[in-house]
Order: structure tokens, then sequence, then C-alpha cells
């Protein structure tokens, strides 16, 4: 797939088939990612691969936290939004559409649960990778680099016809997944990726996000 065809066919997914991955697919497609550029080459990203038995145990347990109200205490802060304005209006956008394709009512509080639930549930994926960097680097320094070689996961993993989620639901309670994962404390757990082959017939997959247009988001100078 042509690299341009495959930034604009990238989107989230949300419903997956149950469809094991091949590990060997997997391999691949990180070692596609992490060709992604690095400050100085430090290349501050390590993953863990969830699959089987221990990505259903770390389901469970995380749906059980939060329907307890446990505590959330990511590994660092997720990105807060405000309460009005341009990225809160774009916010809303995408929620609508996914609650109209998902005939989620504003005031069905028992289907908003539900979507709720899934998103930490790693949206049902059959594989969810676990981004992590080393707490000797700062909290903020490596979160450039591990955009992109997130966004890199989610370009190479078309090329399989597998599709992703970027989501930090599954993350919020990063003692469950250092648990399982056996991840220890001196890694900080950044941020996870669903990943399967998507559902077709899965409403929510139908999501077109909208972006804005250059003119509005770019100045020329000297041009």
């Amino acid at each position: 797939m042509d690299i341009i065809d495959a930034i604009y066919a990238r989107k989230s997914i949300r419903g997956f088939l149950p469809d094991a991955i091949d590990r060997k697919t997997i391999e691949k497609i990180l070692s596609a990612a992490v060709r992604a550029p690095s400050a100085m080459n430090t290349q501050p990203w390590e993953f863990v691969v969830l699959a089987g038995k221990p990505l259903d145990e770390a389901r469970k347990k995380i749906v059980e936290k939060l329907n307890s109200g446990a505590p959330m205490k990511p590994d660092h802060l997720v990105v807060g939004w405000p309460n009005e304005g341009v990225y809160r209006d774009r916010q809303v956008g995408l929620a609508k559409q996914l609650f109209t394709l998902m005939d989620i009512e504003r005031k069905d509080t028992q289907k908003r649960a539900w979507w709720l639930e899934r998103g930490f549930r790693f949206f049902d994926a059959p594989v969810a990778i676990i981004v992590m960097a080393d707490r000797a680097l700062s909290e903020s320094g490596p979160l450039f680099d591990i955009g992109a070689v997130t966004s890199n996961i989610c370009l190479a993993a078309l090329k399989y016809g597998i599709g992703t989620c970027i989501e930090d639901q599954g993350i919020l309670y990063p003692e469950v997944v250092r648990e399982i994962a056996d991840i220890s404390d001196e890694k900080r757990i950044m941020i996870a990726i669903a990943m399967g082959y998507p559902d077709p017939n899965f409403p929510a997959n139908r999501v077109e996000s909208e972006r804005e247009s250059i003119d509005s988001i770019t100045r020329w100078v000297g041009f």
C-alpha cells in the first residue's frame, strides 16, 4: 500500500473479529514501526504484546476495578481536555458519530456504561500492544518519539489487513497490566494499542472522523 494511501486509510477500529494474529506478522509490523525517528536515535520505546489468556485476564481485572470505582493511577499524565472550545467540539463531534452508529441514546446510561467498558477491555481485540518507556527518562521527554512509533505501528498494520485503536483506557490501571505481563516498576506504561482484524459488521467501524482544513491551521511565511 502506498504510504499516502495508508495515511488516508488509517482509522480507529473499535470492533474486531476474534481471529488470532500470527506472531510473525506482529514481528514484521514492529520491525517496520521501530524505524520511526527518535531524538538522537535514543529509541525510547519498549513493547509487551498481550494475547490469549493473559489478555483476557487483564480485561477481567481492569473492568472489575473500573466497576468497583477504584482510583485510576496511570504511570503518566493522560491528556486532559477543556470543557469548551474547539478541542471539546471535535471530541463531541466524534462521540455523536459513534453513539449514533451504535444506537446509544444520550439518556441510556446502561448502554453508555457498556460502551465505556469496551475501551477498558481493549475493545475485545485479540491482541493488545503495551508501549513503555524507561523511568530513567523524563516523563515528557519520550512522548514525541512514542507517538511516532505508535503511528508507525498503526500504518504498518494496514499492510496485513489489521486494524488498530490507540487507547489509554487499557493502561489507566497500570498495576493490572504490570502484574499480568510481569512489567518491571522501572518501566513506565505509556499507551496501549488494540489490534485485530476489523469486524466489517461492527457499526462504529464506519466512523469517518473529520480533519480541519490546512488553511485553517497553517500560516505560510516567506511563500
